[in-house]
């Protein structure tokens, strides 16, 4: 079998091979792009390679990229441990050309690689393009023999990528593996596309365009290649897995926590181990990378997976801290790959269980309050917004922790009702804050913090960083420009 460690190594070394330089994976907290909380991809690093704002001594590059879906935009928070494919933390395999080649050698080396190196068999893969991307097809028929009908044509955003507004874009091109007519799913386009029978192993961007404007799309004099291919359900599909869950690498994990609390990995805890094996992992990864829990930003985010994981640890009867205990399982599977996982070991596990330890604390008497108001409730009715406020004021369950604790009831949450209660919260503080007796100007900073959030301080990392003017405070007001001369505070 092809361990998760093996598909890493034989994907790096194929491409170095082909030229591309292994380049690390850069950390979770991105340095050139304000607007992710995390790393999300693998050409994040590389992103001003392609605007041209940076040049590398190497034109061809090969990761595999550490990446974190948890806020914001790509939140994959509440899916996980109930899906087969939803993680807070995976891997993403990616080579990269700067303008050195195009579509023929992306495609070839996709093909090569997959088919030789990785055996898997030709006639279980099928790809689409871009209705638009007559070349794509055409190199498909021409370097892996495809037939028309294994090379759909899709006419919508699903196969052409976008960095943004504006900024390089270009067609892609995704490979499928078939599962076969015994798993339920149709192939990409069809209405049951989202069955599991056909699943995307691997994306192939082809940036051959800079969007300018809405409708302002030119030819890049330097054509590009960015790729994304995740680790996990690659791994899933030559392990013969219909679950990324099942892989080596997480059943190892999940076989940790199982030993460790002396419970069963599968029937009625699984969801529960699934749920502590991927925290472990994004947790961990965040830790070493400086993020630390807190009660804002990144570290808010690092905070509410962390306690995810504790309570399902609670769920399955761990009376003391768990996760910690699990630090020397993921350092084993993912250590030689990530050495910053044992240069951090030590903080990774202080930080786990002095946070788990602090959470016990308010856990049970919380959990305890949550039992008593659903004791109240009728079938399927949700719970009191400001109930579901007072158990993350008085003892720190986020949201999504008090919905996931509902979730196993069929029960949700009044949203608005917590925002209310949250927006009634703020309001008397505004009113019982004495500061510095200027109101108006207490006022406009409470404002800004509630709009934009705390601004985050990258300078004990590096001297240089990316950054967006999001305020520009003049006196006690805020304005839109500033002008020769004016002397204003500006928040970055």
């Amino acid at each position: 079998m092809q361990t998760a460690n093996d598909i890493r190594r034989t994907f790096l070394d194929f491409f170095a091979k082909q030229g591309h330089q292994k380049v690390d994976s850069s950390p979770l907290v991105p340095r050139n792009d304000p607007t992710l909380m995390f790393t999300n991809a693998g050409m994040v690093q590389f992103k001003n390679v392609f605007t041209g704002a940076e040049t590398r001594p190497y034109k061809r590059a090969a990761t595999s990229q550490k990446c974190v879906r948890a806020g914001g935009k790509h939140n994959d928070l509440d899916n996980v441990g109930y899906t087969a494919r939803h993680h807070t933390f995976f891997e993403m395999l990616g080579n990269f050309s700067f303008g050195d080649y195009f579509k023929d050698d992306a495609i070839a080396f996709a093909w090569n690689l997959i088919t030789r190196e990785y055996g898997l068999p030709a006639d279980k893969l099928l790809v689409t393009v871009h209705t638009s991307d007559e070349d794509a097809a055409g190199i498909w028929r021409k370097v892996a023999g495809l037939s028309d009908d294994r090379i759909i044509r899709i006419p919508t955003d699903d196969n052409f990528w976008r960095m943004g507004d504006t900024g390089p874009c270009g067609p892609c091109s995704e490979i499928f593996f078939d599962h076969g007519p015994s798993i339920a799913g149709g192939p990409p386009g069809s209405p049951d596309q989202d069955g599991d029978r056909f699943i995307e192993i691997w994306n192939l961007v082809f940036m051959q365009y800079e969007q300018l404007g809405p409708d302002n799309l030119v030819a890049l004099p330097k054509p590009s290649i960015d790729t994304g291919m995740g680790l996990e359900r690659l791994a899933a599909v030559l392990q013969g897995k219909h679950d990324n869950y099942d892989i080596d690498l997480m059943r190892a994990l999940i076989m940790a926590s199982a030993e460790a609390t002396k419970t069963s990995p599968d029937g009625a805890h699984a969801v529960s181990h699934r749920v502590i094996a991927d925290h472990l992992r994004s947790t961990s990864f965040l830790i070493a990378d400086g993020v630390l829990p807190s009660n804002e930003g990144r570290g808010y985010v690092l905070r509410r997976i962390m306690r995810r994981a504790m309570r399902h640890a609670h769920m399955i009867g761990a009376r003391e801290p768990l996760m910690h205990r699990l630090v020397p399982a993921l350092i084993q599977q993912m250590g030689d790959a990530y050495p910053e996982l044992n240069r951090a070991r030590a903080l990774i596990v202080e930080t786990l269980k002095l946070e788990e330890t602090r959470f016990k604390q308010t856990l049970e008497r919380g959990l305890r309050l949550l039992e008593d108001e659903v004791g109240h409730l009728g079938e399927g009715q949700p719970l009191a917004g400001d109930v579901a406020f007072k158990l993350y004021d008085t003892f720190g369950f986020p949201l999504d922790l008090t919905q996931d604790v509902l979730r196993g009831q069929g029960r949700g949450v009044d949203e608005a009702g917590f925002k209310a209660a949250m927006d009634e919260q703020r309001r008397k503080a505004r009113e019982s804050w004495a500061g510095s007796g200027e109101v108006g100007t207490e006022k406009l900073w409470y404002e800004i913090k509630d709009e934009l959030g705390a601004t985050e301080f990258f300078g004990y990392d590096t001297e240089v960083a990316e950054g967006q003017v999001t305020a520009i405070v003049k006196g006690d007001a805020r304005v839109e420009a500033r002008h020769a001369g004016d002397q204003v505070m500006v928040v970055v």
